[in-house]
């Protein structure tokens, strides 16, 4: 439910964007009478093939749904149902942006600048770890189940959040609610700080800055960096796993309305990352 929400809070499509995915969406064999302004979702099923996940056919070479999502998000849902090698198919488009279809005699690269987000189970039962839960798999099956995630794979997802069964069917009438369109404010909000932080380089959005800038003409004080070089020190994070993190802190910041980089959004970013905890 989460993730089908993504569409409604990210920004409407550029020109440039919805000429793009209206492109791709006639590639693939869509009808396309006008640009739709909101980013594609693609969730495929986790029987889907590596060629579903990244294009191919006969004679022709259509898009596949990594394709299909750029400018939007790609869901899989019980991501540790799909093979290791469709899972780690992903790898190369979530570090260039772009997915390469090579076939016999033909050719062809496509847009891949989208937001992924897996779920998952921790087993197959899905009761590994719950409180109460009484989990029938074997150590070798949990093993092999979340294996399938692989460790490169792992490196360039951002965000490793596991969240908690739900307990109550009823909603506190004092919690905060926060709707789509309240979510969508403050990306809006926070991707025009980012444009406006950007507008004398190349770049508009954290996401597009290379690490190389971010830890050298734009890296913040050293004590700000602290967590995150101590993280890479003992091994809890990779150069690359150091970048993404700052990129994620830089957008933590973002939303908060901070003009510069503070040690509580490196924190936040961190957290958010919790496989850096290790």
């Amino acid at each position: 439910m989460l993730a089908r929400r993504l569409p409604g809070i990210l920004p409407p499509l550029d020109d440039a964007a919805a000429l793009s995915v209206a492109s791709i969406r006639s590639l693939s064999g869509d009808t396309v009478t006008r640009l739709s302004r909101t980013p594609p979702f693609e969730s495929p099923h986790h029987g889907a093939t590596a060629a579903a996940l990244i294009g191919g056919g006969s004679g022709v070479v259509r898009p596949g749904a990594i394709a299909r999502a750029s400018d939007g998000v790609l869901f899989l849902d019980e991501g540790g149902e799909f093979p290791a090698s469709v899972l780690d198919a992903l790898r190369q488009p979530l570090e260039s942006g772009v997915i390469q279809v090579h076939r016999s005699g033909v050719a062809a690269t496509y847009p891949a600048r989208f937001q992924l987000v897996i779920a998952t189970t921790p087993c197959p039962c899905g009761q590994y770890g719950v409180a109460g839960g009484a989990c029938e798999c074997a150590p070798q099956a949990i093993r092999r189940y979340t294996r399938r995630l692989s460790g490169p794979l792992l490196d360039r997802i951002d965000i490793d959040l596991r969240l908690q069964r739900v307990s109550s069917a009823r909603r506190d009438s004092d919690a905060r609610v926060v709707t789509t369109a309240d979510a969508r404010g403050m990306v809006i909000e926070a991707r025009g700080r980012s444009a406006r932080r950007w507008s004398a380089t190349p770049w508009r959005r954290n996401a597009d800055v290379p690490g190389t800038w971010l830890r050298g003409p734009a890296a913040p004080p050293a004590e700000v960096l602290r967590p995150l070089d101590a993280a890479l020190r003992r091994g809890a994070l990779t150069l690359r796993g150091y970048d993404r993190l700052l990129r994620v802190a830089w957008t933590v910041a973002d939303i908060a309305g901070h003009d510069h980089l503070q040690l509580d959004d490196v924190g936040r970013a961190l957290y958010l990352r919790q496989g850096a905890h290790a």
